[in-house]
C-alpha cells in the first residue's frame, strides 16, 4: 500500500514541479510528463500485484473530519480498476507532450496570448491520483473528497480552451451534471451512514431491504450522471469535443469507468441483489446502448461522435453487470461469471480501443486542424500511421474477432445464450432483451464507424485543410500503436486475460473459486475454434500479400485514376458525405434524432450549387433539461429580491437561520 502512495506522490510532485516551471512550456510539460509517467508505472506494477493475489494490504490514520478516517485498501476489485487507469493515462501523458506543445506553439486566434502548461500538467496529474484514490477508499467521506477532486481537475481541463465560448458551455454542462451526480451520491452514503459512527465501508452492510433498494436507486443516478447511462449522459457530447485530446482519451477510457468500479462496490456492500435490480441494468444498459450509437451515427464532429460511443459501451458494460445480477438471483452460476466477466472485460477493453480512438482523432485534428469529418477525406495517404491506428480500434469497438471487443461481447452472448436454454420464459425476457439489444448495438456500430473511417481517410480531400493534413511524430504515434497492438493481443491470447478476471470475479460474485474457474475454463474452450479461425485467417492475409509482393516486384506500378462513371471532371464534392452516408439509418430512428435539415437547392437549368446540411442536437437536453432548468430560473428570479447586495442582510440570514436551527434542536 505504501508504494500505492507513493505513485500518488510522484504524480502530485510532478505537477507541483510543472507548476513551478510554468513560464516554460517544454520544462513544465517535461516535469509533469516525467511524474505521470513515472508516478502511473509504479501504480500499474502495485495493481498488478494486488489483482495476481500478491498484495491486500491496508492503511488507516484517523483525523479530524467527521464519520470516519484515512482509509484506504487495495483488493482484486481495485487492482483490476487501476491497471487501465495507470496504463492509459501514462500513454495519454506521453502523447499530450506533443499535442500540447503544438496547441500552445500554434494558437487557434492569431492574437492570443501565449499559453502556459503548468496548471495543464498539474490538472493532469491530479486528475490521475484522484482516481486512485477513489478505487482504494475504504470510507465515505474520503470517497467523497476524491470523486470532487477528481470533478473539479477534469473541470479545469475540460476548459483548457477557455476563450471559445463553446468550451465555456461544455465545462458549465459538466460542472453542472457532475455536482448532480454528487448531490445524490452525498445521499447515498448519508443513507448507508444513518446511526452509525463511521462511513467506513466495511460498517455499510446488512442493511433492511427498503434501505437497500432506495441505495441501489441513489447509486444509479449519483454514477450514472458520471458513467453516462441515459438520459444522464448529456454532458459528455460536450465535454470531450471540448477538452484536449488525451485528456478526452483519459476521461472516456477511466474516468467513466470509476463511476462503473463506484456501482460495483456498492453491489458489494449492499448484499445479494433482487431480480428488479438486474432486470433495471439491462434496460438501462441497452437503451444506453442503442441510443448513445445511433446518436453517433448522426455526427459529423469525429470526437463528438466518439462521446456518444462512450454512452454506447457503457452500455454494454450495463448489460452485463445486470445479466450477473440476474444469473446470482437464479443460482444459474455460469450466467453470473460471464455476465460480471465481460462486463469486467469490457471495461479493460473500452479503455483501450476508445482511448485510442480518441488518440486518433487528436491526431487528425493535430494534422488537419479540423474535427468536422464532412471536411476531411484522403488522410491515409498523409497519414498512414494514424489511419491504421483508427482501423484497428474500429473494428475492436465493432466487436470484430480477433480483436479484444469481441471477446468481451462475446462472454456476455455466452452467459445469456447459455442461461436463456436453462431458465423458464419468464425468467428468459431480460436475456433476449439483453441478446437483441447487443445485437442491434453491433450492427449500429459497424455502420457508425465504417461511415468515420470511410468520410476520414478514404476518397480524396474535401477541402484544404484536408489536402495538407501531415502525420503526428514520434510521441504520438507510439502511444497509438501501443494501444493498437493490445486490441490485437487481447483478441489473439484472451487466455491470460481470463486468467486475471478470475480473483476479481471470485469477489463480486461472491462465489467459490471453483465455479468460477469452471465457467471460465468452458468460455475459454468455446473461444478457441474463433481464435484458430482468426488466426488462419491472419495467416492467409499475409500469404497473400507476400504473394502480391513477389508478383508486383518485376513489374512497374503506375498510377492512373479509376473509372469515373462516365464524369468527366469527378470533384471531391460526388463523394459521400457523413451525412448521407448515415441518412438510411438516422431516418429509422428520426423519432429520436430530430435531425434539422438545411438544404440550399439547386436552381436553373446549369446550377453553380447546391447544399445539404444536417444538425443532430441531443433530444434530451432540447426536450427535457432545458425546458426543465429555464422553468427552474423562472421560479427561482420571483426570489431575487431576497439578494440585496448588503453585507448586512446577509449577516442577518446566516443569523436568523442559526437560530431557526438552534430552536429546532432545543425543541
Amino acid at each position: 500500500m505504501s508504494l500505492l502512495l507513493m505513485a500518488v506522490g510522484i504524480l502530485l510532485m510532478g505537477g507541483i514541479a510543472a507548476l513551478f516551471m510554468n513560464s516554460s512550456p517544454r520544462a513544465a510539460t517535461r516535469a509533469g510528463v516525467g511524474g505521470a509517467v513515472a508516478g502511473c508505472a509504479l501504480g500499474f506494477f502495485v495493481a498488478l500485484r494486488a489483482l495476481l493475489g500478491e498484495s491486500s494490504d491496508f492503511i488507516r490514520l484517523e483525523w479530524t473530519l467527521p464519520l470516519g478516517s484515512f482509509y484506504i485498501a487495495i483488493d482484486a476489485l481495485s487492482g483490476f480498476f487501476l491497471l487501465p487507469l495507470f496504463g492509459l493515462s501514462a500513454l495519454a501523458a506521453i502523447y499530450g507532450s506533443e499535442y500540447m506543445l503544438v496547441m500552445v506553439e500554434r494558437p487557434s486566434r492569431p492574437k492570443a496570448p501565449p499559453r502556459r502548461l503548468g496548471a495543464h500538467w498539474f490538472l493532469f496529474n491530479l486528475l490521475i491520483a484522484a482516481m486512485a484514490l477513489i478505487v482504494v477508499a475504504r470510507n465515505g467521506m474520503l470517497f467523497l473528497i476524491a470523486w470532487e477532486t477528481m470533478t473539479l481537475a477534469a473541470y479545469f481541463l475540460i476548459t483548457f480552451e477557455h476563450e471559445k465560448a463553446s468550451v465555456r458551455e461544455a465545462g458549465w454542462s459538466y460542472l453542472v451534471a457532475s455536482h448532480l451526480g454528487v448531490a445524490f451520491l452525498f445521499s447515498l452514503f448519508i443513507l448507508l451512514g444513518h446511526g452509525a459512527e463511521t462511513l467506513d465501508f466495511e460498517s455499510l452492510q446488512r442493511y433492511p431491504r427498503a434501505f437497500a433498494n432506495l441505495a441501489f436507486v441513489l447509486a444509479i443516478i449519483g454514477f450514472g450522471t458520471k458513467a453516462g447511462f441515459v438520459p444522464l449522459h448529456v454532458w459528455l457530447p460536450e465535454a470531450h469535443p471540448a477538452a484536449p485530446s488525451h485528456v478526452s482519451a483519459v476521461m472516456s477510457g477511466v474516468m467513466l469507468k470509476i463511476a462503473i468500479y463506484g456501482l460495483l462496490r456498492m453491489l458489494t456492500i449492499l448484499g445479494l441483489p433482487p431480480v428488479w435490480w438486474g432486470w433495471s441494468l439491462i434496460l438501462i444498459g441497452t437503451t444506453s446502448g442503442v441510443l448513445g450509437i445511433v446518436f453517433a451515427l448522426a455526427q459529423h464532429d469525429i470526437k463528438r461522435m466518439l462521446a456518444y460511443s462512450s454512452v454506447e459501451n457503457i452500455g454494454i458494460i450495463t448489460i452485463g453487470i445486470g445479466a450477473g445480477i440476474l444469473g446470482l438471483r437464479y443460482r444459474s452460476y455460469g450466467l453470473a461469471v460471464l455476465g460480471f466477466g465481460g462486463a469486467l472485460l469490457h471495461v479493460l477493453n473500452h479503455a483501450i480501443f476508445k482511448g485510442l480512438l480518441f488518440l486518433c482523432a487528436g491526431s487528425v485534428l493535430h494534422g488537419s486542424g479540423i474535427k468536422d469529418m464532412n471536411r476531411l477525406g484522403g488522410l491515409i495517404k498523409m497519414m498512414p500511421y494514424t489511419a491504421f491506428a483508427f482501423a484497428i480500434g474500429a473494428a475492436a469497438i465493432c466487436g470484430l474477432p480477433p480483436l479484444n471487443g469481441f471477446m468481451s461481447e462475446f462472454l456476455i452472448y455466452l452467459g445469456a445464450f447459455q442461461a436463456e436454454t436453462s431458465l423458464g420464459a419468464r425468467k428468459a425476457i431480460p436475456l433476449l432483451v439483453a441478446i437483441a439489444g447487443l445485437a442491434l448495438i453491433g450492427g449500429l456500430a459497424a455502420a457508425c464507424f465504417t461511415k468515420a473511417f470511410g468520410i476520414v481517410f478514404l476518397g480524396a480531400p474535401r477541402g484544404d485543410e484536408a489536402a495538407r493534413g501531415h502525420e503526428a511524430g514520434p510521441a504520438m504515434v507510439g502511444p497509438m500503436l501501443i494501444l493498437a497492438t493490445l486490441c490485437g493481443l487481447i483478441g489473439l491470447f484472451p487466455f491470460r486475460i481470463l486468467a486475471l478476471l478470475r480473483p476479481v470475479l471470485t469477489q463480486v460474485t461472491a462465489l467459490p473459486q471453483f465455479l468460477v474457474q469452471q465457467s471460465l475454463d468452458e468460455s475459454a474452450k468455446s473461444l478457441v475454434p474463433i481464435l484458430f479461425a482468426s488466426a488462419g485467417f491472419i495467416v492467409m492475409l499475409i500469404a497473400l500479400a507476400a504473394l502480391r509482393s513477389r508478383l508486383l516486384s518485376s513489374r512497374t506500378v503506375a498510377q492512373a485514376g479509376t473509372w469515373d462513371c462516365g464524369y468527366a471532371n469527378p470533384s471531391a464534392r460526388m463523394q459521400y458525405t457523413s451525412s448521407s452516408f448515415s441518412q438510411p439509418l438516422t431516418y429509422i430512428f428520426k423519432l429520436f434524432l430530430r435531425t434539422r435539415h438545411s438544404i440550399s437547392a439547386p436552381t436553373g437549368f446549369f446550377p453553380c450549387s447546391a447544399a445539404l446540411t444536417t444538425q443532430t442536437p441531443d433530444t434530451f437536453t432540447e426536450r427535457l433539461y432545458l425546458p426543465l432548468f429555464r422553468a427552474v430560473e423562472a421560479r427561482l428570479l420571483k426570489y431575487r429580491w431576497l439578494q440585496q447586495g448588503r453585507v448586512q442582510v446577509y449577516v442577518l440570514y446566516i443569523a436568523l437561520t442559526l437560530l431557526v436551527l438552534l430552536v429546532w434542536k432545543l425543541g
